[in-house]
C-alpha cells in the first residue's frame, strides 16, 4: 500500500510533533482534535519549531511554508475517511482510546491502518474494539517528537506482518529509528524508565535528598542529560502516575507501586511543567 495521507488524532505535544515529522516527510496530514483552539495551538507549536529551524539555517523559508501547507486542520473525525494511515495521540486512557478506535473503524476505508501512540496500554485490547485487529498497531514516539529518533513499534496479537513492515517503513520515512517490541505493559521504554522516576520520587518522599540534589546525582554520576524529577515534570506527573498504575495492574508486582507523593502532587494539580508546578516551579 502507498501511504499518501495521514491523520493524527490529538493535537497536543505528541500529536503536533507527529504531524510535523509526517509533513516534513512529504505526507499530506490532517491534524485533528475535538476543538478548534486545540488544533490551532498544535499548528502554532509546529510553526514555532519550523521557524526555529529556519533561524538555525537547517530549513529554508520556502521549505517551512511547504511543510505547513501539507497540514490541514480538522475538528471532525469523519476526515479520517481520506486517510491511508491514522496515528492516535490522545490522553493515555483506555476508554477514550477505545471510543476513538471504534469510531475510526467505522469511518476509515478498509485499507486504512490504525496506529496508537500509547506509551503503556495493550495494543491487543485497543485492536479488539475494531473489525480490523490485523490492521491495528502501536507506534510509540518519544517526546519531543521532532528531536527524538526512537519509535517503539508494538504488534498486537493479530497485527499482520505486512502492517508491521509498512509501519516500520513509514517510521524510517519520517527520519525515525523503529524498534520492534512485543505487547507487554509499558513496552520497553516505560517499563524501564518509570520505576526509576518513581524511585527518585520515593527519595524525595523519604527525605533522602532534595529534587535538585537527586537530579544532580543522576546527571553528573550517571551521565543522564536530564534528572529523573525534571524529566517526570516534563512528561507530566499525571501521565507518569497513569503509566505506573498500568504497570502495577499489569504485573501485580510491588516494584511498580506508585509513590504516595506522586499521587498527592497529581491530586493537588501539580502536574509538572504543563501546570506550572511539579517538583520544580515553572513560570
Amino acid at each position: 500500500m502507498n501511504v499518501q495521507t495521514i491523520m493524527v488524532v490529538g493535537a497536543g505535544q505528541m500529536g503536533s510533533g507527529i504531524a510535523q515529522v509526517a509533513a516534513q516527510a512529504g505526507f499530506r496530514v490532517y491534524l485533528n482534535d475535538v476543538q478548534q483552539p486545540f488544533v490551532e495551538r498544535g499548528l502554532a507549536t509546529i510553526a514555532k519549531n519550523l521557524t526555529r529551524n529556519v533561524e538555525k539555517g537547517k530549513l529554508s523559508e520556502d521549505d517551512k511554508q511547504a511543510i505547513l501547507s501539507r497540514i490541514t486542520a480538522s475538528t471532525d473525525l469523519a476526515d479520517a475517511a481520506e486517510a491511508d494511515f491514522v496515528i492516535e495521540a490522545v490522553t493515555e486512557n483506555m476508554a477514550v482510546k477505545s471510543a476513538i478506535f471504534s469510531r475510526l473503524d467505522e469511518i476509515c476505508p478498509p485499507h486504512t491502518i490504525l496506529a496508537s501512540n500509547t506509551s503503556s496500554l495493550p495494543i491487543t485490547e485497543i485492536a479488539a474494539v475494531t473489525k480490523r485487529p490485523e490492521k491495528v498497531i502501536g507506534m510509540h514516539f518519544m517526546n519531543p517528537v521532532p528531536v527524538m529518533k526512537l519509535v517503539e513499534i508494538i504488534r498486537g496479537l493479530q497485527t499482520a506482518d505486512e502492517v508491521y513492515q509498512l509501519t516500520e517503513d513509514l517510521s524510517k520515512q519520517m527520519g525515525k529509528v523503529p524498534v520492534s517490541v512485543n505487547d507487554f505493559p509499558g513496552f520497553v521504554s516505560n517499563r524501564v524508565l518509570m520505576p526509576m522516576l518513581n524511585e527518585a520520587i520515593y527519595c524525595v518522599y523519604e527525605g533522602v535528598a532534595t529534587p535538585e540534589a537527586i537530579d544532580e546525582v543522576m546527571k553528573l554520576g550517571m551521565n543522564h542529560p536530564m534528572g529523573p524529577l525534571q524529566l517526570a515534570d516534563f512528561i507530566g506527573l499525571d501521565t507518569c502516575l497513569y503509566i505506573m498504575e498500568v504497570l502495577y495492574e499489569g504485573f501485580g508486582d510491588s516494584k511498580y507501586r506508585p509513590c504516595p507523593l506522586l499521587r498527592k502532587y497529581v491530586k493537588a494539580g501539580w502536574l509538572g511543567k504543563k501546570s506550572g508546578r511539579g517538583f520544580y516551579v515553572y513560570n
